[in-house]
């Protein structure tokens, strides 16, 4: 027999990986062409929120282990995602106590440089292996995920606490 304590654990693992999994939805699903440079980085917002909300669960494993499904579903250079997602993972779980105390727009904030940071990070792999050169539309993913974050932080938590609840 299963206790409560192993059910609410299982019930939690569920929610973060349907999370995740509508997260890696949302990053291939297709967009008009002129809406494409201004896809949110949903996987690294889903990962943010999960850092900060339970860092003893998802850390810098799954950051790596999302970094390399998103290489694989994107076709890019392998590790290259999953190096950006693990720096974003690390640095979410090592501020997590201090930016939840910010309001969401400061939050925001944070989630813009964690994203600017990982695209950063893709761009320099892309250059080190002979990619193109950037262009400034390649940073406006970084603006739409500011823009998305406090909605995105409201669901999420929602969905966490329903699931604590039952």
């Amino acid at each position: 027999m299963i206790g409560l304590g192993q059910q609410h654990r299982d019930r939690c693992r569920m929610v973060i990986a349907i999370s995740f999994l509508l997260a890696l939805i949302l990053d291939v699903l297709p967009l008009p062409y002129w809406a494409e440079p201004f896809r949110p980085e949903w996987v690294s917002m889903v990962l943010i929120y999960w850092c900060m909300a339970t860092p003893q669960t998802v850390n810098v494993g799954y950051g790596w282990l999302m970094g390399l499904i998103v290489d694989l579903m994107q076709g890019s250079l392998l590790g290259q995602n999953a190096l950006a997602k693990s720096v974003i993972a690390f640095l979410a779980v090592t501020f997590h106590l201090r930016v939840r105390m910010f309001p969401l727009w400061q939050q925001s904030i944070f989630v813009v440089v964690l994203v600017l940071i990982g695209q950063a990070i893709t761009i320099w792999v892309k250059g080190l292996t002979g990619g193109l050169y950037p262009t400034w539309m390649q940073w406006m993913p970084g603006l739409s995920s500011m823009i998305l974050w406090p909605w995105l932080f409201v669901v999420l938590r929602d969905v966490r606490r329903l699931s604590r609840a039952k």
